[in-house]
């Protein structure tokens, strides 16, 4: 095995890594998503809805970039026309990878979703919201019992940060949820009482 490795071009060695780490992370990656593991995006600042960079998308795009390399090598192609068909290839994926994730979070929110529900609520905010309204952003908030990452917007002046606490004070008619910034309840504490003995009741009444 390593001397057949170590006999290829280093255009083919380049590939068949990619390929290789690649498809072992995108399998990792999609077991955990279906078998309902926490397998969490690195999104950084961009828009909610429709994610093209993210770090499944970047995954699928190494995997089929790398396998498509390969293919291109095999079939005697050039060393351009192979680059360029791999990354061609590798940007479907993404897009395909993008648009599947976007319509499964559509359904998931749609149908039995009330989102008059989540007035009130208290959640913090994921993806960055603009200031009165300018750019919309995504909060996490418990709805109907389940913590939900829901598109979101805010009157107030400022930006809301990643991590900032917020109440949802209002929801628009297409669901969308108007929130401002708050701080996390405050839990009551429980104090713990210890009854005296009869003895020192009687002391203290005396």
């Amino acid at each position: 095995m390593a001397e057949w490795f170590s006999n290829l071009e280093f255009l083919s060695q380049l590939y068949w890594l990619v390929a290789i780490i690649g498809s072992l992370i995108f399998s990792i990656v999609m077991v955990m998503a279906f078998a309902g593991g926490e397998a969490d995006d690195i999104d950084g600042d961009i828009e909610a809805g429709f994610q093209f960079i993210s770090f499944k998308n970047l995954i699928g795009f190494f995997t089929i970039f790398g396998w498509s390399g390969i293919a291109c090598i095999d079939a005697g192609l050039s060393t351009v026309l192979t680059i360029f068909i791999s990354v061609i290839c590798g940007l479907l994926m993404m897009v395909i990878m993008a648009a599947l994730y976007f319509f499964i979070s559509k359904l998931s929110d749609s149908g039995t979703l009330n989102y008059k529900n989540a007035l009130d609520a208290v959640g913090e905010v994921y993806i960055p919201i603009g200031a009165d309204r300018s750019k919309m952003g995504k909060v996490n908030v418990s709805v109907q019992g389940t913590m939900r990452e829901l598109d979101a917007l805010t009157d107030s002046l400022i930006p809301l940060k990643t991590g900032t606490i917020i109440k949802v004070v209002d929801v628009t008619s297409n669901g969308i949820l108007i929130v401002d910034q708050t701080r996390k309840p405050i839990e009551p504490s429980h104090t713990i009482t210890e009854e005296l003995p009869k003895s020192k009741n009687r002391l203290i009444e005396n």
